[in-house]
């Protein structure tokens, strides 16, 4: 392991685009070197680590992992480790999200969504540990508010977050005092990909206390004060909703 590193350093997985990037910017922008984690969005992370290099050179490792491959968890550690030689913040991103309807969900995707949504960010962490031990470090992870109130024809990933969910507090009972672990859970921030028809949106927000949309910059926010300005807080989850979960 190379000498200690002089500024923090936080890993952060799904680093290359969404919300994962405003996340990279917010903390890399706050003095944090980043170690960005992608699976298949190479030129979005590769653009992201010259753009934060131009800004402050020597700030940013590229990681490439399948992270549902259990084995590669430890290696992808060592690796930031080696560069870096400490490890400050783990924030849990990457995600996988899509429907899976009563009657036609498979066992595949029971697998993609809790490897990715809580089997990856468990065994990550453990992974992590001792470094974020050494350090007094801190773990995000991003959840989700349905978690607690459930999206129709998406019970599997509203599980997996669940499961999240229930990890991040254990977690945090059982890592303390020396490493704190919370939970950032958006609503109506960033829609998926794919869309959702425009009429489904604007109904949902105006369902929403504050009847608007937030945004990444919201979540990064958060994440970031839970890092660097929360250090009496842990086991919590953080909604960032315009009060959403309020609503019937």
């Amino acid at each position: 392991m190379k000498p200690r590193h002089d500024r923090p350093v936080a890993l952060i997985t799904g680093a290359g685009r969404r919300v994962g990037a405003v996340i990279a910017r917010t903390l890399h922008a706050a003095g944090y070197d980043l170690a960005l984690h992608y699976r298949r969005s190479a030129d979005d992370a590769r653009t992201l680590a010259d753009e934060l290099e131009q800004r402050r050179s020597g700030s940013t490792l590229l990681l490439q992992a399948e992270l549902a491959d259990i084995p590669v968890l430890p290696a992808l550690i060592e690796r930031l480790l080696a560069h870096y030689g400490r490890l400050d913040a783990l924030v849990n991103n990457a995600s996988a999200f899509y429907p899976t309807p009563l009657g036609s969900a498979t066992p595949a995707q029971w697998n993609e969504l809790f490897a990715s949504n809580a089997q990856a960010p468990f065994f990550l962490s453990q992974a992590a540990m001792p470094a974020l031990r050494e350090s007094r470090g801190g773990i995000v992870n991003l959840l989700d508010i349905y978690a607690e109130r459930p999206l129709a024809q998406h019970t599997l990933y509203g599980m997996a977050k669940a499961a999240q969910a229930a990890m991040t507090r254990s977690l945090a009972l059982e890592l303390g005092p020396e490493i704190r672990v919370n939970g950032v859970a958006p609503g109506a921030v960033l829609w998926p990909s794919d869309g959702k028809p425009y009429a489904d949106q604007q109904a949902l927000l105006a369902r929403t206390p504050l009847q608007r949309a937030g945004s990444p910059d919201d979540v990064a926010g958060a994440v970031l004060w839970l890092l660097r300005d929360a250090p009496f807080v842990t086991g919590q989850i953080i909604r960032v909703d315009g009060g959403r979960t309020l609503s019937v």
